[in-house]
């Protein structure tokens, strides 16, 4: 069995972008001569750095309905804040439909533990260690809408601090407080 990095539709190209392919989807239109094919497909785009898209492409060709997703996903694209440029900072949820998700901050080693469709949103957005548990539609692309979503909500604890009018070295000894009543 290969790699995982090898295993996924993985590729690099020379604008610093990572697309992976999550799903490709066969379609038929019965017409007067037999049938028609069509491919649906779903990519998602990322720069390992926090940068990440998702696209949705539509031909005849397997290779043309790529070409379509991956260009939408790089026309669409969010920035998700990591923390140490590993994790998330905050334990989040995120839903699209019936799709629902769970993202959770995890420590340095765990990995990427997720599903499909969110493993290649994790992985092009250069997350290495995150806990996702879907909860709902196994549908990818209600899968991917979800993960997005809950990505959207991720805010940076600067962010925090300055909405509650505080300080960010206030809001960090915070933290150091409660991970050390934890322990």
């Amino acid at each position: 069995m290969a790699p995982r990095n090898e295993r996924n539709d993985r590729e690099e190209r020379d604008d610093g972008f990572v697309d992976k392919l999550v799903h490709i989807n066969r379609v038929a239109k019965v017409v007067k001569g037999g049938r028609r094919f069509g491919f649906a497909a779903l990519v998602v785009v990322g720069d390992l750095k926090g940068r990440v898209g998702f696209g949705h492409g539509k031909a005849r060709e397997v290779p043309e309905a790529i070409r379509k997703a991956t260009e939408a996903a790089k026309r669409d694209m969010i920035f998700v804040p990591l923390r140490d440029a590993r994790t998330l900072h905050h334990d989040v949820a995120g839903r699209h439909g019936a799709g629902r998700v769970l993202l959770r901050s995890a420590e340095a080693g765990t990995g990427i533990i997720a599903g499909g469709p969110m493993r290649a949103v994790f992985e092009a957005v250069g997350m290495h260690d995150v806990v996702a548990k879907s909860l709902g539609s196994s549908n990818p692309y209600n899968m991917v809408r979800a993960t997005f979503d809950a990505l959207k909500h991720q805010m940076h604890p600067k962010d925090v601090a300055a909405k509650r009018g505080i300080k960010y070295s206030t809001l960090q000894a915070r933290r150091r407080d409660l991970v050390g009543a934890e322990d």
